[in-house]
């Protein structure tokens, strides 16, 4: 079993990858025998879905971009989760993170692959209350046209999922409520995966 990240943000090794690290260790700590993969969009080059409708006849985009190389991650028989991490841009999800969203629909298109898969959601808000939640609520609407199985970060803070606050005097770390969300969201995620797909 497999649990894939995602680290929507622009910017390589920053806070939104750091806060999903978190997570997907308390993956492992919850679920030894879970593996984990942290793939950052930084290190991609992709454009959003062009509804040209290949997808629909097969599972292939007609776009030979860096998404290839996401989409065998993706398609992997092992994968049991997948967690997107976004920073909040404007009160959303980043460009990345909506592209990264849109050309998943291949997924669905193509015997709906992600269904039963788990799925949680981070959102790194540069305040602490940025935009978070309304991000985290925007990619679960993704996450639940794949008939995913949704979580949040469970309990005792058990709310939408990770919600981080960047700005914190103390960097990203010194945000130990944010990190408790995030650890909480992994354990979660981790759980109900080993219970579905294990």
């Amino acid at each position: 079993m497999k649990i894939v990240g995602i680290a929507c943000s622009p910017k390589k090794g920053k806070t939104t990858a750091h806060a999903l690290e978190e997570c997907l260790k308390a993956v492992q700590t919850a679920v030894p025998a879970m593996q984990t993969e942290l793939l950052e969009l930084a290190d991609y080059k992709f454009n959003g879905c062009v509804a040209c409708g290949k997808c629909v006849k097969e599972f292939e985009c007609s776009q030979k971009d860096d998404f290839t190389q996401i989409i065998t991650a993706l398609d992997d028989p092992a994968l049991a989760g997948i967690i997107v991490a976004t920073p909040v841009y404007l009160g959303g999800m980043t460009s990345q993170c909506k592209a990264f969203l849109d050309r998943c629909v291949m997924f669905r298109r193509n015997g709906f692959r992600f269904r039963n898969k788990v799925g949680g959601v981070i959102a790194v808000g540069g305040v602490r209350n940025g935009g978070q939640e309304l991000t985290i609520q925007a990619v679960h609407a993704a996450m639940l046209v794949h008939d995913m199985m949704v979580v949040g970060d469970g309990k005792p803070t058990a709310h939408f999922g990770g919600t981080v606050w960047s700005g914190h005097p103390d960097g990203v770390a010194g945000d130990t409520f944010g990190m408790q969300t995030v650890q909480n969201l992994g354990k979660r995620v981790a759980e109900l995966a080993a219970k579905i797909h294990g």
